[in-house]
Parts: C-alpha cells; sequence; structure tokens
C-alpha cells in the first residue's frame, strides 16, 4: 500500500498574488480595448502600443528608437522589434536616420498611421470611460495614482542591488 502524505494548507494563492491580479487586469483590459480595434484595423496589442506611443510624441517630433519603445512600454525588446517589423511593412510606422547615433534608427509614424491613431485613440479613451463607469472621481484618482505609485516604487526596486 502506497503512503499517502498529508497535505498543508496553502498559504499561497495566485489569484491573491498582486503581480498575477496587475498582469490579468492588465490583459483583460488591453484585449478589450484591441478586441475593438482589431477587426478594423488589424492591430494587435504590442503594435498598438508602439502606435500609441509614437502618436503621444507626435507634438514633440513623434520620433522613438526600438530602445526608447522598450522603455516607454516595458515590453520585451523582440516584442517590440516584431510590432516595429509589423507596422513598417504595413507602412505605418518608418525609419529615419538617427543623425545623433548611427547605430539605430527613429522610428515615427507614417501620415497613414497618424490617420490610424486619431481613429482608435477615441474608442481607446471611450472604453476607458466606460471601465470607469462603477467609479467615482475620487476612486479613479486613487486607482491612478495607486498605479503610478507602485510603477514607481518597482522602478526603485529593479534599480537597487539584489538581496539573495
Amino acid at each position: 500500500m502506497t503512503q499517502t502524505t498529508k497535505t498543508k494548507p496553502r498559504d499561497f494563492q495566485l489569484a491573491d498574488f498582486l503581480p498575477y491580479q496587475l498582469s490579468i487586469a492588465s490583459n483583460a483590459v488591453s484585449g478589450l480595448i484591441a478586441q475593438r480595434y482589431r477587426s478594423r484595423f488589424g492591430l494587435k496589442v504590442a503594435e498598438w502600443r508602439v502606435m500609441a506611443n509614437l502618436g503621444d510624441r507626435a507634438s514633440h517630433g513623434g520620433q522613438l528608437t526600438q530602445r526608447d519603445l522598450t522603455e516607454a512600454t516595458l515590453m520585451d525588446k523582440v516584442a517590440v522589434n516584431r510590432a516595429c517589423k509589423v507596422l513598417e511593412d504595413r507602412g505605418l510606422i518608418a525609419r529615419v536616420a538617427n543623425e545623433s547615433d548611427g547605430r539605430s534608427h527613429l522610428l515615427e509614424l507614417t501620415g497613414e498611421g497618424e490617420a490610424i491613431h486619431r481613429e482608435v485613440m477615441p474608442t481607446a479613451r471611450a472604453t476607458e470611460r466606460e471601465l470607469f463607469e462603477g467609479f467615482d472621481a475620487r476612486e479613479e484618482a486613487a486607482l491612478r495614482a495607486m498605479l503610478a505609485k507602485l510603477r514607481a516604487r518597482a522602478g526603485v526596486l529593479a534599480k537597487a542591488p539584489s538581496a539573495g
């Protein structure tokens, strides 16, 4: 007969783990917004994040390197590279020479990319308003402040020497 081991109560539940909760919430929100523009524009989440960052910078020159995009989106550099390649192949972004660094290129939205950005942003903002419908203004402000504080703290911890 096989001896069974007594199971211990679980003191760790993945569903209660903050990084997991944040990831799931982010994926749910990004997925909802992406669903609303994917069929119309054929953009995946990573591609839209690249376009959104370039669009945000349009009033300030609108040019970023892939490294800048990796830092701005906190996405893996391979995902950013892949998204940039797809967007460039579709004519939505263009590479221009980086006069200050000959090893990299600057990326910017093309006219068609800017037009899609202008069309998608109202959809994204409307979805954001829908998501916050159950929140009062104080709750929304508090959530935004807490998320900013968490991100800043994670940045500090990422730069600190490891305790292990």
